[in-house]
């Protein structure tokens, strides 16, 4: 695209990424470590150390931080003593369920009983279907020789491969997504608490799969983005929760063909996941749900009140057990829901995909009755989307830490009898409350964002949604916020800020 002056400006910014070191105070400080930002005439793209390559690169090298982390749990912390994983801070479940969920035994998830000698009252693998596929993969390519702490360890060093896959495939969805923002990415790759939480369980799984869906519908392929999405549930149940944003979008943006599309495909992709599991034929030779199958869902069900919630500080603080904690978590989230969809149908500007994911996921954080540190992940991606500001990741991430830590305190302290070593019930307490207040202060960020769109690190150079897909330039065709029509030049505001014609033709209203 050429003038007579030369290149449009536009198609000027489309070849130029955005670097960090130029526009973020934080970035271009941590970048004195290396050289200092990023020069004005920098060629980029012209050799072989690409964003991508660099990023997957930095992945694995946090990711290989966050395993030496675990050294001292897996020269023994795992298995001998009380409170050594706890006080190292090197917990993971890997090693622990590889013999407490019959992985050792070859039994074959949802369809062999665990002997109760096993796993006390776990009958069945507690996970979804996927990741307890994914589980078993890695016990297939674990070698069986050797005594059962060998065994575990090395099973927990296949998984971590595995995981480090997942962990670079989140990272270079994230690079790819916002086309021009590519360093991005960054956020992701050097996350502490992405690379200390990586390891403790098998999230990671869901986590890319989800990343990959946000990548494909970026680049307007809903079928693609549908069955990720579909085969992320089938791993861990949050990404189900992506379908609300991408409702209330196309309902704003009319893009219903869309909508029906990515539905469709997450759905076969579940069923086909699911369906082989799911029904088994009873003495009559009848269908019915296998037990095995439901594990997971009557075990969260039915689980109470635990760590890292909010509800975990009201029953320790009144003595109350909180059985009707279900009821109050899911009102909590109805309400969150509500108003998550309030702000996206009343925003002066329709919010980005990106924006309200990482809302609807963070509410359902904040007001779950659990909180395995693990979770974080499921977050980290979606902030880096979102609100892509050092400033504000660290902050959040602070308080990540001081959780993580915080919680294998508290279990040193109460597995540690009357020597008390460790961190007390108030002091756990603190980091919960630590943790809650950073994932709120970068929900209030975003929503400042979609409320003030100045104010939108990726809408700044005058990007629409780079990870909307169908949403990108698309006019506003619905909204509850009182239309007002302006008729003035329409390249004012080329993505529909208050007046203009988008890149689909139509009217923006302010």
């Amino acid at each position: 695209m050429t003038s007579a002056h030369g290149p449009h400006p536009r198609a000027t910014a489309a070849r130029n990424p955005v670097r960090p070191t130029a526009e973020d105070e934080v970035a271009a400080a941590g970048s004195e470590l290396i050289g200092g930002p990023v020069g004005r005439r920098a060629l980029s793209g012209v050799n072989w150390w690409t964003p991508v390559r660099i990023i997957a690169l930095v992945t694995i090298g946090m990711f290989a931080l966050g395993m030496a982390q675990k050294v001292p749990c897996y020269d023994g912390g795992w298995f001998f003593g009380t409170t050594t994983q706890y006080t190292r801070a090197c917990y993971s479940d890997i090693p622990h369920l590889y013999a407490g969920r019959g992985f050792s035994i070859d039994l074959v998830p949802y369809f062999d009983r665990i002997p109760q000698d096993v796993a006390g009252s776990m009958e069945y693998l507690e996970y979804p279907v996927l990741t307890g596929l994914f589980m078993e993969v890695a016990s297939w390519l674990t070698p069986h020789g050797g005594s059962d702490q060998h065994r575990a360890q090395i099973y927990w060093l296949v998984n971590s491969g595995m995981l480090m896959v997942c962990a670079v495939v989140i990272a270079v969805c994230v690079t790819r997504t916002h086309r021009r923002r590519p360093w991005d990415g960054l956020l992701v790759a050097l996350a502490p608490a992405f690379a200390l939480t990586a390891t403790v369980n098998w999230d990671l799984f869901a986590v890319a799969l989800t990343a990959a869906s946000l990548l494909a519908w970026s680049r307007s392929r809903p079928l693609a983005a549908g069955v990720l999405l579909g085969l992320a549930t089938a791993a861990k149940l949050y990404p189900v929760l992506l379908i609300g944003p991408l409702l209330l979008l196309c309902l704003r943006a009319r893009r219903w063909r869309a909508w029906w599309t990515a539905i469709a495909g997450a759905a076969a992709a579940w069923l086909v996941v699911n369906l082989p599991v799911m029904l088994t034929q009873d003495q009559q030779g009848d269908l019915a749900i296998r037990e095995g199958w439901k594990k997971f869902y009557t075990f969260s069900q039915e689980r109470p009140v635990d760590f890292g919630s909010v509800w975990l500080i009201v029953s320790q603080r009144s003595g109350n057990p909180l059985d009707d904690a279900n009821t109050y978590a899911t009102l909590l989230m109805l309400l969150a829901c509500i108003g998550i969809g309030a702000l996206a149908l009343c925003a002066p500007r329709r919010p980005r995909l990106a924006q309200l994911a990482f809302l609807v996921v963070a509410a359902f954080i904040v007001t779950n009755k659990v909180y395995s540190p693990q979770y974080v992940l499921w977050l980290v991606p979606l902030a880096a989307l979102a609100r892509p500001r050092w400033r504000d990741f660290l902050i959040w991430q602070a308080g990540e830490l001081l959780y993580f830590l915080g919680v294998w305190m508290y279990l040193a302290y109460t597995h540690s009898g009357d020597k008390h070593h460790g961190l007390p019930t108030e002091g756990y307490q603190l980091a919960i409350v630590l943790h809650l207040l950073g994932t709120l202060y970068l929900c209030a960020v975003v929503v400042r964002d979609v409320l003030l769109p100045e104010y939108d690190p990726v809408r700044r150079d005058g990007s629409d949604d780079p990870s909307g897909g169908v949403f990108d330039g698309a006019p506003d065709a619905f909204t509850l916020r009182r239309p007002v029509v302006r008729h003035g030049p329409g390249d004012a505001y080329p993505h529909g800020g208050r007046a203009g014609r988008g890149a689909h033709g139509g009217t923006y209203l302010e």
